[in-house]
C-alpha cells in the first residue's frame, strides 16, 4: 500500500493575535510543523501548540524561519550561513525543549517561507539549515522540496529527507512554487487540492500554473494553516487519499 503523510504549519499565532486553525487541522494531519517565534509563535504558544499535538497523536517537527515577525518569515534576508545556522539551531532548540516538556521527540525540520525558498536554490544557505538539523544529533529528518539543494544538503549531512509537495500551491514549469501573487498560485478549492494531491502521489506529477507539467515523487504533502479554509482542505485531502486506498500516516 502506498503511504503519504500530511503536515501543516502549525503555532503562528501570536499572543493574543489568532492565526490559523490548528485544532481542526491538528484533528487531519499527522505531522505539525510548529513555528519556533522568529517568523511567527511565541513560547506559550510553542508549548501549546505541541502539547495539543502530542495529544493529537501527531508527530512533531520544527518550523524556523527568518526573523520577521512583521513580514511573517516570507521577506528575504539577507543572512550569512552561520547567521542561518545560529538560528536554526536555536529554534530547534526551543521546539525541542517544548516536546520534551510534553512528553514527545522532536522528529523533524522544515524551514518556512522565504528561507524554504532560498534553500532551494542556495547551497550555501542549505547546507546552513542542514548542518543545524545534524548538529542537534537526533537524526531529524528534513522536509523538503524534491531535488532542491535542502534535500542534497541534508543528505550529505546524513540526514532522511522527506521530499514535499503542496496541494494547495500552484507550481511553475521549472518546479518552484509560483509567487503568491500570481494567478493560480494559491488553491482555494478543497476539491482541487485533492485531487492535485492524488496526482502527486499516484502519478508523481502535477499541472503547472504556466503549462505543463511538474514530475514530483512526494512523501509528504503540505497544507499552509495560514490560508483560510486550510482544516477543509486538509480533510478534502485526506479523504481522497483514503478513497484511493493510499494510507497517510506519519
Amino acid at each position: 500500500m502506498r503511504t503519504i503523510d500530511l503536515n501543516a504549519d502549525l503555532g503562528e499565532s501570536f499572543g493574543p493575535w489568532r492565526m490559523g486553525e490548528d485544532e481542526a487541522l491538528l484533528a487531519v494531519v499527522t505531522s505539525a510543523n510548529v513555528a519556533c517565534g522568529f517568523h511567527a509563535g511565541d513560547p506559550l504558544t510553542l508549548l501549546q501548540t505541541v502539547r495539543r499535538a502530542a495529544a493529537a497523536g501527531v508527530s512533531v517537527g520544527a518550523h524556523p524561519g527568518y526573523a520577521d515577525l512583521r513580514g511573517f518569515g516570507r521577506r528575504e534576508v539577507e543572512a550569512p550561513p552561520e547567521e542561518i545556522f545560529a538560528d536554526v539551531l536555536y529554534q530547534i532548540g526551543a521546539a525541542a525543549a517544548a516536546c520534551r516538556a510534553a512528553g514527545v521527540e522532536l522528529r523533524h525540520v522544515k524551514p518556512h517561507g522565504a528561507l524554504y525558498h532560498r534553500c532551494v536554490r542556495d547551497a550555501a544557505a542549505a547546507g546552513a539549515v542542514a548542518r543545524a538539523a545534524a548538529a542537534f544529533g537526533t537524526g531529524l529528518q528534513v522536509y523538503a522540496p524534491p531535488g532542491s539543494a535542502l534535500a542534497r544538503a541534508a543528505v550529505e549531512a546524513g540526514l532522511p529527507v522527506r521530499r514535499e509537495g503542496f496541494p494547495d500551491r500552484g507550481y511553475l514549469s521549472d518546479g518552484r512554487l509560483a509567487p503568491r501573487q500570481a494567478p493560480g498560485a494559491v488553491v482555494a478549492d478543497p476539491d482541487e487540492a485533492a485531487r492535485r494531491a492524488l496526482r502527486m502521489v499516484l502519478e508523481g506529477r502535477v499541472p503547472a500554473v504556466d503549462g505543463g507539467w511538474v514530475e514530483l515523487e512526494v512523501d509528504t504533502l503540505c497544507i499552509h494553516g495560514d490560508h483560510p479554509g486550510a482544516a477543509a482542505r486538509a480533510a478534502a485531502v485526506r479523504r481522497a487519499l483514503e478513497a484511493a486506498a493510499v494510507e497517510v500516516r506519519a
